[in-house]
């Protein structure tokens, strides 16, 4: 049998990364979105090469559509039809309350978080339907059903719709042999928080955490990998939370 061809967005960096390699691990071929860390991207891109995968690097904003036919048009003249999609790639802006927070910030995390999401969702789906076979894993956060007052109430709200979405779109493109669920992660180590302006966040949090600590990129790569894979052949529709009992 021929690999499976799996679009990852957001590959470059943190549960993408960690996600890119397992899935290489795991005998899959690789397109690695990214917005803009070349050298990331690179050196992500070279550790799954190494671990004996083909893999393809494509510079996207998934709220373009035009940039997303790009990223789909590349893995199909590149590595074959696509197979898989991990969605990804997404924005929180600076942590703050909403009414402290920007429009502009509001419109970035909508149009990334949703809209990218959506459309990245529709071209696979297109390419997959006349197939009759595909998976699509949603990566949302805990946050969907926390709210995340005070740090990021949109963000919640956008991670949120894709919980729906993935409801929907299971529902939609079941018949047509095509799987889509969710992760949705709690609280891990990864560079996300000093993005958005919290570098100790994670240690902050980790006492509100049944577990007592914060997830590992790994850990939330390992649940993606499964919804992609042929024992989860039966799931669909589902948000898996790994969150840590949180």
């Amino acid at each position: 049998m021929s690999r499976p061809v799996t679009v990852v967005t957001g590959g470059s960096r943190g549960i993408g990364a960690a996600t890119c390699l397992r899935l290489a691990a795991d005998g899959h071929d690789l397109v690695i979105g990214y917005a803009n860390d070349d050298a990331a991207a690179e050196r992500t891109a070279t550790a799954v090469r190494e671990a004996g995968a083909r893999c393809v690097t494509v510079r996207v904003d998934i709220s373009d559509e035009g940039d997303v036919e790009g990223l789909f048009d590349t893995a199909a003249e590149r590595l074959g039809p696509v197979t898989g999609l991990v969605n990804n790639a997404g924005v929180t802006g600076r942590l703050g309350r909403l009414v402290d927070t920007d429009t502009a910030d509001l419109r970035r995390v909508m149009e990334v978080n949703l809209l990218g999401t959506l459309l990245c969702s529709r071209r696979a789906a297109q390419d997959m339907v006349p197939r009759g076979t595909g998976a699509i894993v949603n990566v949302s956060s805990g946050a969907a059903t926390l709210g995340s007052p005070g740090e990021y109430v949109h963000y919640a709200a956008s991670k949120a719709a894709i919980d729906t979405l993935t409801m929907g779109l299971s529902k939609e493109l079941g018949p047509e042999g095509i799987r889509v669920n969710a992760v949705a992660p709690g609280l891990v180590d990864t560079d996300m928080h000093a993005a958005m302006g919290d570098p100790d966040r994670p240690a902050r949090l980790i006492p509100t955490i049944p577990l007592r600590r914060a997830g590992a990129a790994e850990e939330i790569a390992a649940a993606i990998a499964w919804l992609l894979s042929p024992e989860a052949s039966y799931t669909t529709g589902t948000v898996l939370r790994v969150a840590g009992g949180r």
